[in-house]
């Protein structure tokens, strides 16, 4: 089957989008990213869903224990988890 160079399938177009997001596509990837969202609705609901994905996990703010603040929390914990096995 022959391959052409200005169409690609989803699966290509999904590896794009990914790219998309994080910057890594160049320019021609975009160009044959939008030339096949004009016609897939498939590929724009994926491109949708990631795009608000990426939005959420920017948009979120949560923040994690440090290393040290999570020993702290399991050296605190443990006494009373001691107590609660008897």
């Amino acid at each position: 089957m022959k391959s052409n160079f200005l169409f690609i399938s989803c699966e290509e177009a999904y590896h794009i989008c990914d790219k998309a997001q994080y910057g890594e596509a160049n320019f021609w990837e975009r160009f044959k990213l939008t030339l096949r969202l004009c016609w897939c609705r498939i590929t724009r609901a994926y491109t949708k869903k990631n795009k608000s994905l990426t939005k959420a996990i920017h948009d979120s703010q949560v923040e994690a224990l440090t290393e040290i603040e999570r020993e702290e929390l399991t050296r605190s914990i443990a006494p009373l988890i001691q107590k609660q096995s008897y």
